[in-house]
């Protein structure tokens, strides 16, 4: 039987942080894979193919759009498989780099499927059915998740699709009906409306995407509904019937929305069931989620979990660090806690969407004295330039201390725009101030200059 300081269940970037940061330590290091490759779902159904098909429909989008191409009677057509295509050698790539990065550390990768036996002991079976035990002093849970399949949809008809099933749709669908209007509803329904297709958006709640600030949700359905998209709030799904040509839903309110195919997109499903939890007296509720403390931390104190199997907020690079951080406070008995805090929300609708920090609506209920300041895509040089001029950059500061409290980005490059005010907003005691903005000389053109504007209005209003 073979031992290891610490085991890693999964490589997703949940496992890989963990992974990276253990040996980095000098641990002996497992890593357990269930599938050939490595990567997790992050690489091969998730994150990577869904921003590479984006960015493909992005630059047909573009290119269609330009009055040069316009005028020569140039227009480009491809259809959805066409567009996947080049998320395949991204895919190819992401693997070969992280296999590497196991491979230099010395870090044993081991393909199966992990059981706990006990608290100290997992079994790995192969797909062939051979079976290996291991143990270890410590353990980090970093399986993912999967789409929720609710009972009574028939995810293997043709017509019906989850976020995982939709990359591989072998044609470009008339028309879609996403239902589920979280961020992976709002990003496949800004795709597919950039694709010409008609789409239905039906949201379960008041609001799209409520955790952001109320001023970008506005924004966000503004810009989804002046593009063609139809939002349908406060609905309830009742079933699903797939026709002869086409699917219809079936709504609580009496709603019957036809479309060509459906995607369903409302919630996902953590990775634990069959992995020998209840052996070990671990519980995970009914969405599969593992109950944690702030240190991530299951009940078992060396065994930790991290990523989407603990839920929220489920993003690629929050699981990251949190395995890095789980793997320092299994080894050391801390961690630098400002690892995990104020991560920034990175959405990759048309345009993106990017936040840190509080909104309006947390600072108002908090009753913490702050101002705004505004800086419009529109105003901005470089945003006129490459005629991306939808958006905004927003900027919340504590009216006295002038510190920034939270930033909140809508447009072109916004999870990009928003390290720079991240990084300002890490800093300690003055050196978060607004004033850093205003004063600081940023390239011109540049889409950073967005910070001086928005810095400079909000100040003004101080007067």
């Amino acid at each position: 039987m073979n031992h290891f300081d610490v085991i890693v269940i999964g490589t997703g970037p949940g496992g890989e942080g963990a992974a990276m940061q253990a040996c980095k330590e000098g641990k002996n290091v497992g890593v357990i894979e269930r599938y050939v490759q490595i990567g997790g779902g992050c690489t091969h159904w998730g994150t990577i193919p869904s921003k590479a098909l984006r960015h493909a429909i992005f630059r047909m989008t573009e290119l269609n759009l330009t009055a040069a191409y316009k005028e020569a009677g140039i227009q480009m057509k491809l259809d959805f498989p066409q567009l996947r295509q080049g998320a395949a050698t991204v895919i190819a790539r992401q693997v070969d780099m992280r296999q590497g990065f196991y491979n230099r550390n010395r870090v044993s990768l081991i393909q199966g499927f992990a059981k706990f036996i006990d608290e100290h002991t997992i079994e790995v079976c192969e797909e062939n059915g051979g079976c290996h035990q291991f143990t270890a002093d410590s353990f980090v849970i970093a399986t993912g998740s999967r789409p929720f399949r609710p009972e009574g949809v028939d995810f293997d008809h043709h017509r019906v699709f989850d976020s995982d099933t939709i990359l591989d749709l072998d044609r470009t669908p008339s028309s879609i009906t996403i239902f589920g209007a979280g961020v992976i509803g709002c990003e496949y329904a800004s795709m597919f409306r950039n694709m010409g297709c008609k789409v239905n958006l039906v949201n379960g709640r008041e609001k799209l995407l409520e955790f952001l600030d109320d001023e970008i949700i506005d924004a966000l359905s503004y810009h989804l509904r002046d593009r063609g998209v139809l939002i349908r709030h406060r609905e309830q799904y009742e079933r699903i019937e797939p026709v002869e040509n086409g699917v219809i839903l079936h709504l609580k309110s009496g709603k019957m929305l036809k479309t060509d195919i459906l995607l369903w997109a409302a919630g996902r499903q953590g990775n634990s069931d069959n992995m020998g939890l209840e052996r070990i007296d671990i519980t995970p509720n009914k969405r599969g989620q593992i109950e944690i403390n702030e240190d991530f931390q299951t009940k078992h104190p060396h065994i930790y979990a991290v990523g989407d199997v603990i839920g929220p907020p489920s993003l690629a690079s929050a699981a990251y660090v949190q395995g890095r951080y789980a793997a320092s406070h299994l080894i050391h008995g801390h961690a630098d806690r400002a690892m995990i805090k104020d991560i920034p929300a990175g959405i990759y609708t048309s345009p993106e969407i990017s936040a840190i920090g509080k909104t309006e609506r947390d600072l108002t209920e908090a009753k913490i004295p702050y101002e705004v300041g505004h800086s419009m895509f529109k105003s901005i040089a470089r945003a006129q330039i490459t005629g991306q001029t939808v958006g905004m950059l927003k900027l919340l500061f504590h009216r006295e201390t002038l510190e920034i409290l939270g930033i909140h980005c809508f447009g072109a490059n916004a999870t990009e725009i928003i390290h720079i005010g991240q990084a300002i907003m890490s800093q300690q005691g003055s050196a978060n101030s607004l004033k850093y903005f205003m004063n600081t000389t940023f390239n011109y053109p540049t889409m950073a200059e967005a910070y001086r504007v928005a810095a400079l209005n909000g100040y003004n209003r101080l007067f």
